[in-house]
């Protein structure tokens, strides 16, 4: 497996969405590419930091205008 797929799969391989077989290969890659190792801790690291700060930071009714704002931006943009 090369570095750029290892990079696509890594969203899945964190929600446990791999094939064993693609988890496996991913596993492998990760274990002898410190590159990518290092992307993945830091993706980690990211969404963990981001999850905390998404439910804290951000008012409920701003979420709300959030959300339907982008309900508004997907629908024209089809």
């Amino acid at each position: 497996m090369r570095c750029r797929d290892v990079v696509e799969l890594m969203t899945d391989y964190l929600e446990g969405a791999l094939s064993a077989r693609d988890r496996e290969r991913f596993e492998e890659h990760i274990a002898g590419c410190d590159g990518c190792r290092a992307y993945l801790e830091q993706l980690r690291l990211t969404l963990k930091a981001v999850s905390r700060l998404a439910d804290e930071a951000i008012p409920e009714p701003v979420q709300a205008q959030l959300t339907e704002a982008f309900r508004t931006w997907t629908s024209t943009a089809r």
